[in-house]
């Protein structure tokens, strides 16, 4: 028996969730939480095997829960069954441990499969989670090869920043910096890269961070 503890702010798609798996003799849920709080509270007494949980809380974020549950429970399987589909979601849910990440556009009894996957111990990515971590440890490979390999956090910052286009002013504002400093970091970044200028930067940035 594989127990099982459902974390979203909607009651409706809990329902739907916990009557999928009451239909499974091998799965039951043992408890329910609407918020970050109250999971923090519940989950510890209750010790299920696979906490099922969503990205958006009204009291903080899925991703941060599973962390943290982690962090003091590492026997824990956490898998995250959300609508939001951005890369980095996914990415930063891999990064904080969760064995899984869905989008609630799969089909019940995937769900109730991928539930037993994590239960027993594997690790599950839909197709999309899958492609943005492969893009994303392809970036970091060649960023360790290539000139990238010496910039620091603050400079890819600014290179992504640029990467999307976004003037001085508008980096500055993201940055909270003032925007005569931006422009002399911008101009060490180009000579650090060997490029001389800033739409060329932004090409590396978009082979950087490949979007799918």
């Amino acid at each position: 028996m594989i127990t099982v503890f459902l974390v979203d702010d909607h009651e409706i798609v809990r329902r739907g969730v916990s009557d999928l798996i009451d239909l499974e003799p091998d799965l039951e849920v043992i408890g329910e939480a609407d918020s970050v709080s109250q999971a923090m509270a519940r989950i510890p007494a209750l010790r299920p095997q696979v906490v099922v949980l969503d990205v958006r809380l009204p009291d903080g974020n899925g991703i941060e829960l599973c962390r943290e549950l982690l962090s003091a429970h590492p026997e824990l399987r956490c898998l995250i069954l959300t609508s939001f589909t951005d890369e980095q979601a996914m990415l930063n849910a891999i990064l904080a441990g969760a064995s899984g990440y869905v989008v609630k556009d799969i089909k019940s009894l995937e769900l109730i499969e991928a539930i037993r996957a994590v239960g027993a111990g594997k690790s599950l990515l839909d197709s999309r989670a899958a492609a943005a971590l492969m893009a994303k440890l392809r970036s970091e490979a060649e960023a360790k090869s290539g000139p990238l390999a010496t910039l620091t956090d603050q400079e890819r910052t600014l290179l992504a920043l640029l990467g999307e286009g976004l003037t001085n002013r508008q980096i500055a504002a993201r940055m909270f910096l003032a925007e005569k400093t931006v422009k002399n970091y911008v101009s060490r970044l180009l000579t650090k890269l060997g490029v001389e200028r800033r739409t060329q930067a932004a090409v590396i940035a978009s082979k950087l961070n490949p979007r799918g």
